[in-house]
């Protein structure tokens, strides 16, 4: 019988997460090979397997990958740099917390994809203007979510450092960031998967490579099986991706394992 918040162990976690996928290819497969959905609109999943490996092997779809990871870090990594000072900031000092959370909390709600035809303007349609894409649709979300973390410290860690002689500063390095690390690694792996959704936007308009370019160019051949080899590369990479931060997490952090 299945309790709420019951704890499930490794092994049994793996064969679940394993069975749902095979249920969704069994499914995925049953309605394409079986004649149930047209293979114009959506390809098998042996049409796009075929598909997939003339794209690895005949199109350069690898130097495609290589291109949308590198747009994915390098976006990102500027965001991080620039938020988690700033969230740190925002979260252990009110004063400051005044002064950007308003401006923080309406950006933020601005769709980054509105900003491609500005950035194009202001970029042109190089490197610089993905990087940008991506780092306006993570900074802002980085940044508050780092700031409440910093913001919901347990005070009575504070109040004992104040107690023992810490300086406002000494606080800050030696209470905020220890106690909140596990919490920010935590808010970087999740806005990182939000950031693969803005390079894919910022490949459809003036790229010439990525899986955002090889998607749409695709869709023009009505290539269904190439469409979703690409989309699943994407999810693959963000899983891979997923599980090396929660390691890294575990490695740095193993006062709060998950």
């Amino acid at each position: 019988m299945i309790r709420p918040l019951e704890p499930v162990g490794q092994t049994a976690r793996v064969g679940l997460g394993l069975a749902f996928f095979a249920l969704f290819v069994g499914a995925w497969a049953f309605a394409t090979l079986g004649g149930f959905v047209s293979r114009t609109f959506l390809a098998d999943p042996v049409t796009m397997l075929q598909d997939g490996w003339l794209l690895l092997t005949r199109f350069g779809f690898l130097h495609d990958i290589g291109m949308t990871v590198w747009r994915v870090v390098g976006g990102f990594a500027l965001a991080a740099i620039v938020a988690v000072p700033l969230g740190i900031l925002m979260g252990a000092y009110k004063p400051i917390e005044a002064l950007l959370e308003p401006f923080v909390s309406f950006a933020r709600y601005l769709p980054a994809s509105a900003f491609i035809p500005l950035l194009i303007l202001w970029a042109g349609i190089g490197e610089f203007q993905k990087l940008l894409v991506i780092f306006i649709g993570s900074v802002f979300q980085l940044i508050l979510m780092v700031a409440v973390a910093v913001g919901s410290t347990r005070r009575d860690l504070v109040e004992a450092a104040y107690t023992l002689g810490s300086t406002e500063r000494s606080v800050v390095r030696r209470v905020l960031l220890p106690a909140n690390a596990p919490d920010i690694a935590e808010i970087l792996r999740l806005v990182l998967g939000w950031a693969w959704t803005y390079v894919i936007v910022a490949e459809l308009i003036g790229s010439s490579s990525g899986i955002g370019h090889m998607i749409i160019d695709s869709q023009s051949l009505l290539a269904t099986g190439q469409m979703i080899f690409g989309i699943i590369v994407i999810g693959l990479i963000g899983l891979v991706s997923d599980f090396a931060f929660k390691a890294a997490n575990r490695a740095l952090f193993p006062w709060r394992l998950a």
